[in-house]
């Protein structure tokens, strides 16, 4: 079965970073073929797609709120994926889940942000003021 296994979400000051980290297995297509992505959900709030990268790496595409500050990254050899986030804000405070593009596929649809399907518990950031 699928299985997505995030970590690395802490509780930082505003204007910190973290970097999270999702070890992917069981996809239904191999991994280094599957874009992946990493979205968010806050207590009440709808979830928002942060970020899409393709299968090889080469195309990333971020929400505008996170552009220039969040970087998307993969390593397929060991079946992961990565957010970097700086200058992190207090909005930034939510549930961070790792997904794989649904329906599967290489690259990232326009409509990434809402075709991003997690398997995983999520893991919480955050952002004190």
């Amino acid at each position: 079965q699928v299985e997505m296994v995030e970590s690395g979400g802490d509780l930082v000051q505003a204007g910190g970073s973290l970097r999270l980290s999702c070890e992917v297995s069981g996809l239904r297509f191999p991994f280094r073929e599957s874009a992946m992505g990493w979205f968010r959900q806050a207590p009440g709030k709808e979830r928002e797609g942060v970020a899409c990268i393709s299968w090889s790496g080469e195309g990333k595409y971020y929400a505008d709120f996170v552009k220039g500050r969040f970087g998307i990254s993969r390593d397929n050899s060991r079946g992961k994926i990565y957010l970097q986030m700086t200058d992190l804000k207090p909005e930034d405070t939510a549930q961070y889940y790792c997904a794989e593009h649904e329906p599967s596929r290489r690259t990232c649809s326009k409509e990434w942000g809402e075709a991003l399907r997690a398997w995983g518990q999520g893991t919480s950031v955050t952002v004190s003021s």
